[in-house]
């Protein structure tokens, strides 16, 4: 009776290693698909933001926190704390330092073509930021495609990896 209750013991022992090793894979590869959502969800921001800067004639930070309502919250979060921080900074400042804090999937090339933007931004003319903004996001499109072909090429073979060293441990621990 005591041999089928370690033997259950042993298996169960042996299915958590399996799934956490596996879990670790999972997580691993969906960091390149948050990357890819969280970049179009930028490109959108930014299309917001040229959009409004175009034909509402708004201050920055009511945009901003417009954007912040109307996207991913996990982007909106940027946007959100840039508006805060432009009650106290200029804009470039707050959208430098907000970038600098915001915690996501973009990884630090990202970060600095985002940065581009702190530039400009409140401190040129109309004209000045929209081709700011435009080049941003034409950066961002570029970023788009890389990232898109970093999940296609690391995504599954993460997934692969996990269960497969998994499984591996189990194997040498039975």
């Amino acid at each position: 009776r005591g041999g089928i209750a370690m033997v259950l013991i042993k298996n169960i022992m042996l299915l958590i290693v399996f799934l956490a090793v596996s879990g670790i894979g999972k997580v691993i590869s969906d960091k390149y698909r948050k990357r890819v959502i969280d970049l179009k969800e930028l490109k959108i921001a930014l299309n917001m933001f040229e959009t409004k800067i175009k034909f509402t004639y708004e201050p920055i930070p009511n945009i901003f926190n417009q954007i912040a309502e109307n996207i991913n919250p996990n982007v909106g979060i940027l946007f959100k704390n840039a508006a805060n921080k432009m009650k106290k900074k200029s804009a470039g400042e707050a959208w430098k330092e907000s970038l600098e804090e915001f915690e996501s999937a973009i990884n630090e090339e990202d970060k600095q073509i985002l940065m581009g933007l702190n530039k400009l931004l409140g401190k040129t003319n109309l004209e000045g930021q929209i081709s700011e903004i435009q080049l941003t996001s034409n950066f961002l499109n570029h970023q788009i495609e890389k990232a898109e072909k970093e999940e296609a090429k690391n995504r599954k073979m993460y997934k692969t990896l996990g269960v497969t060293i998994g499984l591996a441990i189990v194997i040498i621990l039975v």
